[in-house]
């Protein structure tokens, strides 16, 4: 076995990849992705038991953040620029311990390696399989993977200029605790819903963030359709650097248009005064491989979701960005103020075709919190006069499994007086449905990135204050969601830790539950998977 990997949904088996990733990572990245968490882990062995003050560690809690980001599935494939992050945390490590005299240090905080020999050596063991008990390797693990989606939406908010001590001190204390080998698991249960509760702070922390740059999103129609202008294509979930973007872009004669999770930021007021704004291209990540051929322009990759480009004609078009990186393609560095230099992109797509159209019409989008609640009054009288029976919040992730067309089946055999809640890519299941609307209200209701769940937590919220409720789980909404990574996993964590129940996960359960940990949260929380479409749609309506 030459690697070790179930943090995604498409885990080989259902039980984890051992030869390559479903993802497409090589052994050497998955093994230098378990030797930078390793490092990681040190340096907050050092935080910890060291007392130190996090708040003046702000090159330290940057490339925490980043490192983390950059394990996420789907972000980063170049083995160099992992080996060249570890031996960059390495040395902030030894920098750190420098101040902690005194004090026994974990092996993660003290090793050392001094080759690529060394160094692959040293991954191969300390990656999952090195936690003996299996319920704390999956409890581990599982708060592992909930502080990669953590770390990933406080680097967006960092990105423009937000931060919360808080969050950056949990994310040092859960990533030490995960070497405590005196923890019980319900040390660890007790830890996961701690994460859960970071990740509701962080995700209003990117909301705040995002709302005060870029403005509150609004109802929006956005094309699908195309123009006949050299273009390049942004996806990935990062707003500033599509900022940058448009703003390097305006008077060449070049579009922008958004691919994948990008798409909601055409709800931002902020980016609605570019003429060169043109749209969103194709659907969700995985179908990249054939959209982008056919999209015949460059393409910048702000962060994960990138699928290994089978084509080298697309490859030579990639560009990757912050914690993104695949061999071969151009890297984009930040410099010191934060500021990307995208020139070379932009020439590129000016000698190149646009693109080929692949549909045409528009979608619509931007029901986050700001403008849900806007339409309270009209909302709760619907409920009320039963036009609404009931939401669904079908938030998360989509994927390339045949399995996941349960959820476009779903959407579609709902009856006509309920209403869809969505978040994230798995939206493009349905969202091009033509499903209607009720008194006006559309049946389907994009709240935006998968953060952005954050927004249809606090409209359920808002509901169950209006409704007089003492429990948010006797509202009349029901959650059927999809994952794929760890973000996803975040999600799950905060809204199990606001006190939501009943959550039906598929199109599988995760491959990193143990059987004890997965019967934890079937009895506490009533976490289910999904059965078949008519089943799971009698038992939400019962």
């Amino acid at each position: 076995m030459g690697m070790f990997c179930y943090q995604c949904q498409e885990a080989a088996g259902g039980k984890g990849c051992t030869l390559r990733g479903v993802c497409g990572k090589t052994e050497p990245v998955s093994n230098l992705q378990d030797l930078l968490i390793y490092t990681l882990k040190g340096i907050s062995d050092i935080v910890v038991k060291g007392n130190l003050d996090v708040s003046k560690l702000g090159r330290t809690n940057h490339e925490v953040l980043n490192s983390l980001f950059l394990t996420i599935t789907n972000a980063n494939f170049d083995d160099a620029s992992i080996e060249k992050q570890i031996n960059k945390m390495i040395a902030i490590r030894d920098e750190l311990r420098k101040s902690v005299t005194g004090t026994e240090l974990h092996d993660a905080a003290t090793f050392t390696v001094d080759s690529r020999e060394s160094m692959l050596a040293k991954a191969a063991t300390v990656g999952v399989l090195s936690t003996d008990n299996e319920d704390v390797r999956s409890l581990r693990e599982m708060i592992t993977y909930g502080l990669k989606g953590m770390a990933a939406y406080a680097e967006h908010a960092r990105n423009i200029g937000k931060e919360n001590p808080e969050v950056n001190a949990f994310i040092y204390e859960a990533l030490a605790a995960t070497l405590d080998d005196s923890l019980t698991a319900d040390d660890l249960v007790a830890l996961t819903l701690k994460t859960g509760e970071h990740g509701v702070k962080v995700m209003a922390l990117l909301d705040e963030a995002n709302t005060s740059r870029f403005g509150n999103p609004e109802i929006t129609e956005v094309n699908i359709g195309v123009r006949n202008n050299p273009a390049i294509l942004v996806s990935g979930h990062d707003l500033t650097d599509l900022e940058q973007l448009l703003k390097q872009t305006q008077g060449t004669g070049v579009d922008v248009y958004t691919h994948s999770e990008m798409l909601p930021a055409h709800y931002y007021p902020a980016f609605k005064k570019y003429e060169n704004f043109a749209g969103n291209y194709g659907n969700a990540w995985w179908k990249q491989i054939e959209e982008f051929e056919s999209f015949r322009g460059p393409i910048l990759f702000t962060t994960n979701c990138l699928v290994p480009p089978k084509s080298e004609e697309v490859r030579k078009r990639i560009f990757t960005t912050g914690s993104t990186g695949y061999p071969g393609c151009r890297h984009i560095e930040a410099d010191e103020n934060g500021r990307k230099d995208f020139s070379e992109i932009i020439e590129l797509a000016k000698r190149l075709p646009p693109p080929i159209g692949i549909e045409t019409g528009s979608i619509i989008g931007g029901f986050a919190h700001n403008q849900v609640l806007a339409l309270t009054d009209k909302v709760v009288e619907a409920v009320k006069s039963g036009a609404i029976r009931k939401f669904f919040v079908m938030a998360g992730c989509d994927g390339r499994m045949k399995s996941r067309e349960y959820y476009t089946e779903f959407a579609e055999k709902l009856p006509s007086d309920t209403v869809i809640l969505t978040a994230g890519c798995a939206k493009y299941r349905y969202n091009k449905l033509n499903l209607g609307d009720i008194n006006g209200i559309p049946r389907v209701l994009d709240a935006g990135q998968c953060n952005d769940s954050y927004s249809l937590a606090v409209i359920a919220l808002k509901l169950k204050e209006v409704f007089g409720l003492d429990d948010i789980n006797k509202l009349p909404i029901a959650f059927n969601i999809a994952w794929y990574e760890q973000k996803a996993v975040i999600v799950l964590l905060a809204l199990l830790y606001l006190g939501v129940k009943n959550i039906h996960l598929g199109p599988t359960l995760p491959s990193f539950l143990s059987p004890n940990v997965a019967k934890v949260l079937v009895e506490k929380f009533g976490i289910a998977g999904i059965g078949t479409v008519d089943s799971d749609i009698e038992l939400f309506l019962a």
